[in-house]
């Protein structure tokens, strides 16, 4: 049965005597709840120690992720749960910034978490089974929570601090944290001087959240760029040169090479962001007045992302910026939503690719790394735009930092493909531009063998001979 507290949250509208009420909650897209204020009731500023104590044996709890992960009310739910001796917790997130103490050894039997997207704070103890992973596409996570398929105890988020109207903002991570939400019987809010107030669907009245924290003076997590290599310029350099069009709409994955690109495309025109994530690098692009989201069909005008994470730079850029709109990652990442922009072009990185283009980004070999994230919906939203001139890009430099082949002839076994040699249409190395769309198996080992590094050509020659039965050929 769901708590008094979360039923409270419940608009009359919703109720049904036949019916449990938290099964009336109907599939968001463009009206967002919990967005209307509740009559009479306010949260409890509490204590972060009192609020924690609402945590027992057994919850399943969502962590809010990314910059706005709330480290104070993590680091007080794994000090509650060691003082207390609880057992059996099941923490749920996408990646998270901080040491993630709850996976370490000292934690197992009592916290277990469930990444939906790894990061590296919690790689060690899902290699080590310690730790769970969940394969999902990220534009289908919400509905998860929907669906009530995973059913959430206690939600722990930041927002920034209420406005006189008493909504507060999701700020940088709007993500899958409006579906959790909507999902939690019990929200604990850590309520940051420090958060950016950003439009869009993460706006939350006060009134259906039961406990707020108020945190003064620590500031949100940041992850400054990092400097690029000379592989990462020039891989930016032929994408900037060769495949962003003026007009174009712009997804960028996490990393240094999509900070490649975006740094060389300061002479551009009319550029349009529709992503589920963005760093320092756009606001530089607006600065310079690259970006104008113009020509954009979806939400014209506007930056639409779903989640940000960079520097106090990009921090002070979303801050009460109607320019930015942060979404639900159910309308970022559809296909559907995606495909109506112009020239969709979207630049996802990864880890290996095989001669035939089948592309692993999420693990390596039986190693879990990372997770499948959004890679395929904008691949596939690109691949299917409306106006035929969508542009899914695949980049990665063309070894790893020990020297070995990132082009290999089979894909290490035990490595999931994450995107399918199907999807593919572009791999871009430092060395060149592959086009795979519509070529034959020996065809897609002839492009991708000349964008490999030279000192691996002749040895993927001979193994696509053997694994082909014929040469590689134009």
């Amino acid at each position: 049965m769901a708590s008094k507290a979360f039923l409270r949250r419940v608009p009359k509208l919703f109720k049904s005597k036949t019916e449990p009420t938290f099964l009336k909650r109907t599939f968001y897209l463009y009206t967002p709840e919990p967005f209307h204020p509740i009559p009479d009731r306010h949260p409890e500023w509490k204590r972060v120690e009192e609020a924690i104590k609402v945590i027992k044996s057994g919850d399943k709890i969502y962590i809010h992720g990314a910059a706005a992960t709330p480290l104070r009310l993590v680091n007080s739910l794994t000090k509650h749960s060691l003082e207390n001796k609880l057992e059996n917790i099941e923490v749920i997130h996408i990646h998270t910034e901080g040491p993630a103490e709850f996976t370490k050894p000292a934690f197992e039997g009592i916290i277990r978490s469930n990444s939906l997207f790894i990061a590296s704070n919690v790689r060690q103890a899902i290699n080590e089974g310690r730790a769970d992973c969940t394969p999902i596409f990220l534009s289908e996570i919400p509905l998860l929570f929907r669906r009530r398929i995973i059913n959430l105890d206690v939600a722990l988020i930041s927002v920034s601090l209420p406005d006189e109207h008493g909504y507060c903002s999701l700020g940088t991570s709007v993500d899958c944290t409006r579906a959790a939400i909507e999902n939690a019987k019990y929200i604990i809010a850590l309520a940051n001087h420090n958060m950016p107030r950003t439009f869009g669907d993460g706006l939350i009245h006060q009134s259906h959240i039961d406990a707020m924290v108020e945190e003064k003076y620590v500031p949100i997590p940041e992850r400054p760029q990092k400097a690029l290599s000379e592989a990462e310029l020039e891989i930016g350099r032929l994408i900037a040169e060769n495949l962003v069009s003026d007009g174009a709409t712009l997804q960028m994955g996490i990393g240094t090479i999509p900070d490649a690109v975006l740094c060389q495309l300061l002479n551009h025109r009319d550029l349009g962001i529709h992503t589920e994530m963005f760093s320092d690098g756009v606001v530089d692009l607006v600065e310079r007045g690259a970006i104008t989201n113009a020509k954009k069909v979806v939400q014209t005008g506007k930056i639409v992302s779903s989640f940000a994470v960079g520097s106090k730079k990009l921090y002070d850029f979303m801050d009460n910026n109607p320019f930015v709109v942060m979404s639900d990652v159910s309308f970022t990442n559809s296909t559907a939503i995606i495909s109506q922009n112009p020239k969709v072009t979207a630049i996802n990185s990864c880890i290996m690719v095989d001669i035939t283009g089948q592309v692993v980004s999420d693990s390596i070999g039986t190693r879990m790394y990372s997770g499948v994230g959004g890679q395929i919906d904008f691949i596939r939203g690109a691949a299917l735009g409306l106006d035929g001139h969508g542009k899914p890009i695949i980049a990665m430099s063309s070894t790893t930092k020990k020297g070995d082949s990132k082009i290999v002839p089979f894909i290490t076994e035990g490595s999931g493909v994450t995107t399918t040699r199907a999807h593919v249409h572009y791999v871009v190395t430092e060395f060149g531009i592959a086009s795979l769309f519509g070529k034959t198996l020996r065809q897609r080992a002839y492009e991708l063998i000349k964008i490999a590094h030279p000192n691996h050509k002749e040895s993927l020659e001979k193994s696509a001979f053997e694994r082909l039965k014929c040469m590689p050929a134009p």
